[in-house]
């Protein structure tokens, strides 16, 4: 009796519809009978894979996440993968996988993760696929997958026992070989051919203290081999390293709201010069210096205008890029420089296409995430050694960086303001209330400034001339002011309504204000304009960035 066998389904789920980050949904939800299977199977029907190349496959070892890999490796033997490659006990971050495809000229990669949200039975879970670049699979891709898992009868499946994989080392089942390797080892020596390791150690080491807070999720092992086993530091410099299959019932979100422990110990306590967070699958970071925050849009700005610092972008940089909704403090970097600066929407894939044309070399987005053309991801820990090796080379602190940056460039105030889980119905009249608005809004006062642009945010991209609509919407001020107000597809709960705030100031004694209180007047015109805390019943947001 053979052991792969075709596991026949009464009908086909309706709503695995995947977004820009793959399929995201609670940990219950994929606990349904085939629910996981179903979209595995999809995949590899839609994957057009060479089979001497490579699959890879890692998580962020949250609930499930060997349990999804075995179930995946079951799959693949069934459709005759003919290699999978797989680190210890499953746990990969996301920037480690795009690299690991990239170097072993891996067909894919899938990689299990929720990124910045909760785990545990009762948190989420996630499926994302990245292609042959290393990058995430383009919306043509995961569209093509939704319409197969419609249409999905049935699926393959390897009816036996997989081996354990938590130790190093090779098993073969029928045609398909499984490599189990050191999830860090790959990911420690790319960073080693980018960074001086022993420079930024030496500084480290003449009392400038740092702590770095992997709560509780994929970048512990990677912190502690680099800070700890190649750097020399002491062990207490990594907080919350263990990877947990509940994150320890932390939200791994490196913000000040859930990274509250480590923003105390820098901001209030002041007892670090340097700290620092990475999220669930280690692809966002958050900066702190002592006593100070570094907002996202400043950090892209900052590692732009600091390249020279570091070995790896010794040569230049061929030009940068962020995110609409990203402040614009980098595009004052790029002129200066003389260097191209692109705006595209909010996803990672959009850079990819600037990334293999060559087009830009560092790139970023507002919601913590930076990364460069070393991989097709943004990369929370790279960004960390990054500031270090600036650090480092410039001998200086982290607020007198961004003060010296700010007293050159000027000072793009900015905030983020997330109303997390509220009804959609509340979030889609919000949001349609204020694209209603935008035509009377246009060459009229807002906030006592002139309204220069009000619109829906559209993208051609320059590389294949692909047009991206409805990309989020945006009030522009003659004052270099901006407005932007997106909802947010990265929960599972109700809806999450992102608003921007933005206002450039170049005056020096107006240069050290508190974001909020430079920001006031935006943050109450819009209020009064679609009265968002009257609709939502919240008198603040859920997070301000």
């Amino acid at each position: 009796m053979s052991d792969i066998k075709e596991i026949y389904i009464k009908e086909p789920f309706k709503d695995q519809k995947p977004g820009t980050s793959g399929l995201r949904k609670s940990t219950i939800e994929f606990q349904q009978d085939n629910y996981l299977e179903i979209f595995i199977e999809s995949i590899l029907r839609t994957l057009d894979f060479n089979q001497n190349n490579s699959l890879i496959i890692g998580g962020d070892g949250r609930y499930g996440n060997e349990e999804a890999i075995i179930k995946i490796i079951q799959i693949c033997i069934a459709h005759k993968v003919k290699k999978i490659i797989i680190p210890v006990n499953g746990i990969l971050s996301t920037p480690a996988a795009s690299n690991l495809i990239r170097k072993k000229n891996a067909f894919a990669g899938i990689i299990l993760s929720a990124s910045h949200n909760p785990g545990g039975i009762n948190g989420d879970f996630g499926v994302k696929v990245n292609i042959a670049n290393g990058g995430p699979a383009p919306e043509k891709f995961t569209d093509k997958v939704f319409k197969c898992s419609q249409m999905l009868t049935n699926y393959k499946f390897y009816d036996a026992k997989i081996p354990d994989f938590n130790k190093v080392g090779f098993f073969q089942i029928k045609d398909t070989t499984v490599e189990v390797i050191d999830g860090v080892d790959d990911y420690v020596d790319l960073m080693e051919h980018i960074f001086d390791l022993d420079q930024i150690a030496d500084f480290l080491k003449k009392d400038f203290s740092i702590v770095f807070d992997a709560m509780n999720a994929v970048t512990g092992p990677y912190a502690k081999r680099i800070f700890i086993e190649k750097m020399g530091l002491s062990k207490d410099c990594v907080l919350n390293g263990l990877p947990l299959k509940d994150f320890g019932n932390l939200h791994p979100d490196p913000n000040l709201t859930y990274a509250n422990q480590l923003a105390d110990l820098l901001l209030n306590k002041q007892s670090y010069c340097f700290g620092a967070a990475c999220d669930g699958d280690g692809d966002r970071n958050m900066i702190l210096g002592k006593g100070c925050f570094i907002n996202p849009s400043d950090s892209l700005a900052i590692l732009t205008a600091n390249t020279k610092f570091v070995p790896g972008y010794k040569d230049g940089i061929s030009g940068v890029a962020r995110s609409m909704p990203t402040s614009m403090a980098v595009d004052s970097v790029a002129k200066k420089i003389n260097i191209p600066c692109y705006e595209t929407p909010t996803g990672w894939k959009f850079f990819g296409n600037l990334l293999d044309s060559n087009m830009i070399t560092i790139c970023g987005e507002e919601s913590f995430g930076t990364g460069s053309d070393h991989i097709r991801e943004k990369d929370g820990l790279w960004a960390v050694l990054f500031w270090l090796q600036i650090l480092a080379c410039r001998k200086c602190s982290v607020s007198e960086l961004i003060h010296n940056h700010w007293n050159h460039f000027g000072r793009n105030y900015y905030t983020r303001h997330d109303y997390e889980a509220i009804p959609k119905d509340v979030a889609t009249q919000i949001y349609q209330n204020l694209e209603n608005l935008l035509p009377q809004l246009k060459n009229n006062k807002f906030a006592n400034s002139l309204v220069l642009n009000a619109d829906n945010f559209t993208y051609t991209d320059p590389v294949d001339n692909s047009i991206s609509k409805n990309q989020g919407l945006r009030i522009i001020l003659e004052n270099n002011s901006r407005i932007i107000l997106r909802l947010s597809g990265t929960g599972t709960k109700g809806s999450t309504l992102r608003i921007y705030f933005e206002k450039y100031s170049q005056t020096n004694e107006n240069l050290n204000l508190n974001p909020q209180v430079a920001l006031c007047e935006l943050i109450k015109s819009l209020d009064d304009l679609l009265n968002i805390s009257k609709l939502t019943k919240m008198d603040q947001p859920t997070v301000i960035t």
